[in-house]
């Protein structure tokens, strides 16, 4: 299983994404659905950056991409402020686009790109995101 640790910066989220675009290549994933893994990932780790450790440089991001037979498992870890994804309102997307209220908005479009999406929060392990994308 390949793990990578990147810094928390958002100059780290094209060298992530690479990253995973590569082990879910190697899956057999198509180019869209290569792209949905990449923009759930790059959701998720825009959110760790900014509401987890609350700006830039301030922490690390440990992605690991687990591949088997016509399935990635992508796990990102992080040491940041933890939350209750089940408290954060789907956005509503019936108002005009300037409108729009971003929170809410990375935690639909990973849930709405992946299979499955799952958060686990230690306080010695850390927060523990799990995305898994089947063919």
């Amino acid at each position: 299983m390949p793990t990578q640790t990147y810094p928390g910066r958002y100059a780290s989220l094209a060298k992530i994404s690479e990253f995973v675009a590569k082990s879910a290549a190697k899956a057999g994933f198509d180019n869209k659905e290569v792209y949905a893994v990449k923009l759930a990932v790059d959701e998720a780790c825009t959110n760790i950056i900014e509401h987890g450790y609350g700006g830039e440089g301030k922490g690390k991001i440990r992605c690991t991409c687990d591949v088997t037979s016509g399935q990635i498992k992508i796990t990102l870890r992080d040491w940041g402020k933890s939350f209750d994804p089940d408290h954060v309102p789907e956005p509503d997307f019936d108002v005009p686009l300037e409108d729009l209220q971003s929170r809410g908005a990375g935690l639909f479009f990973m849930r709405k790109m992946m299979d499955e999406v799952h958060f686990d929060f230690h306080k010695r392990k850390g927060n523990i995101l799990v995305m898994i994308k089947r063919k």
